[in-house]
């Protein structure tokens, strides 16, 4: 994989911005976690080089300084989002990321249960983290939001929510996904610090947009691809323009809500004086690229991605036609299309030859493998099987999991488990290729390219059941479907 990102540098200069910050306040600062916090792929698909752990472990350096609040919404609770990349639920995910931070040591303050109505699965949340020894606050929707500022810089409105007691000089404020009521939770809590004669400060925590990037750059391009589902657009700051002189970028909601949150913070306090969005920012992203064009190629092959995602998600009634017509805009406002993914057409090609889904994977050399479905494997597992062998150097006709290891498991599944397909999985087929390892040299040849195929390329005519494409991601593999069901 080429590079175009410095990670070492980002988090050199990312940790002095948010020093710098922290000074020009009373020593308390709230900063908006925007994005992931561990696990960004999007951002190491898009900056190749950049690390996909580097805000936790940039949290890890400021550890003693900081503490961090989880804002999870009630509604988000309740209809079970997922996190797409993971498979699993914003609860789900809240539980993992605390559990992460508190063997890293980090301090993890307490869930914010945001716009909460009494529902029933958030409180049966709440209750959950409680009983992990979780400390657990409750808001609820802000009285005269966004209009009525009188009422929401006061004890009707955000004096209504409780006030979550901090003791570091640094508070995170993060989320396991977009609209959980992180902005909210800070301005509440800068009104409680003003009340108590604290001037606090804010900040934002945005990996993307890249407010020093061009407003058609493909990587802030691949942003809006990225959340083509909640129509963020990425536009020209004029609040910066106006104020510096100088072209910046942001997304919509931000520069739409500037003009009530300025107005609202210079209530709280004078010293939240921000003259734009771009302002209240620490991105330090577009200071660390160091290949201008890897990045650019990276991020259209990660709107491609994303175009494939989001019409599988359509067809599987996870999104409105309108992402896809959305992912499509974008796409041609890059002059790019579908097949401009190496892996697509010898996907398709290997398809119609055979009759049968077929899996298309490109190699870090640039070599594409395929693989078809048979009577015995998906076409994923062929697919990474055939790669293996390429990889290791290891003859196309040569075996590398054994009949008398196959057999049991074929049996099982049969007899024991009633499955009426017999085919191995992917998961089950790497299992086997471990077991013969262990008596064929020739099979931990195979298995010792395992770790190769990461950030390799990987296309499917049909949508993976969801086995193969777990571990396809575990395996770091970036795949695509043809948004075509199997059976």
């Amino acid at each position: 994989m080429k590079i175009g990102f410095n990670s070492e540098l980002y988090m050199e200069k990312q940790t002095q911005k948010i020093l710098e910050i922290i000074k020009k306040f009373d020593n308390k600062l709230y900063l908006e976690f925007g994005g992931k916090l561990f696990d960004d792929f999007h951002a190491a698909r898009v900056l190749p080089g950049f690390d996909p752990n580097a805000k936790i472990k940039l949290l890890q350096k400021l550890k003693d300084q900081l503490e961090i609040i989880f804002c999870i919404s009630a509604k988000d609770i309740e209809r079970n989002k997922m996190r797409a990349d993971f498979g699993i639920t914003y609860g789900a995910e809240v539980i993992r990321l605390i559990n992460i931070m508190k063997n890293l040591g980090i301090s993890v303050n307490s869930v914010v249960i945001t716009q909460y109505e009494e529902q029933p699965t958030a409180t049966a949340f709440k209750r959950k983290l409680e009983l992990r020894g979780e400390k657990v606050y409750l808001h609820r929707f802000t009285k005269g939001y966004p209009n009525d500022v009188d009422t929401i810089v006061s004890d009707e409105g955000y004096g209504k929510n409780p006030y979550i007691v901090t003791t570091k000089p640094l508070v995170v404020v993060t989320a396991p996904g977009p609209s959980s009521g992180k902005l909210g939770t800070c301005l509440g809590q800068l009104y409680h610090e003003a009340k108590r004669g604290i001037k606090a400060g804010y900040a934002k925590f945005e990996t993307f947009p890249v407010w020093n990037l061009p407003l058609k750059h493909p990587v802030n391009i691949a942003y809006e691809a990225a959340t083509a589902d909640i129509k963020d657009v990425n536009m020209i700051d004029s609040y910066h323009l106006e104020a510096y002189g100088e072209t910046t970028v942001n997304y919509n909601r931000d520069i739409e809500l500037f003009p009530v949150i300025r107005t609202i913070m210079s209530r709280i306090s004078p010293d939240l004086n921000y003259k734009s969005p771009t302002d209240m920012g620490v991105n330090m992203v577009g200071n660390c690229i160091t290949d201008d064009e890897v990045v650019r190629e990276a991020a259209k092959q990660e709107i491609i991605r994303r175009y494939f995602n989001t019409k599988c998600a359509y067809r599987n009634g996870l999104m409105d036609m309108g992402a896809v017509n959305r992912e499509e805009f974008l796409m041609g406002d890059l002059e790019i299309r579908p097949d401009y993914r190496s892996v697509v057409e010898p996907a398709r090609k290997k398809a119609e030859e055979s009759g049968c889904p077929a899996v298309a994977m490109e190699m870090p050399d640039g070599k594409i493998i395929t693989g078809r479905r048979t009577g015995l494997l998906t076409a994923s597992a062929a697919a990474v099987l055939n790669s293996l062998k390429y990889l290791a150097k290891i003859q196309d006709d040569v075996l590398l999991i054994d009949t008398t290891v196959i057999e049991p498991i074929i049996n099982v599944k049969q007899n024991t488990l009633r499955d009426k397909v017999l085919r191995l999985d992917l998961k089950e087929v790497i299992v086997a290729l471990t077991v013969c390892a262990s008596f064929n040299p020739v099979a931990k040849l195979a298995l010792n390219e395992l770790n190769e195929l990461r950030c390799t390329e990987l296309h499917s005519t049909v949508m993976l059941y969801a086995n193969d494409e777990n571990i396809l991601r575990k395996l770091g593999i970036h795949v695509t479907c043809d948004d075509i069901f199997e059976d």
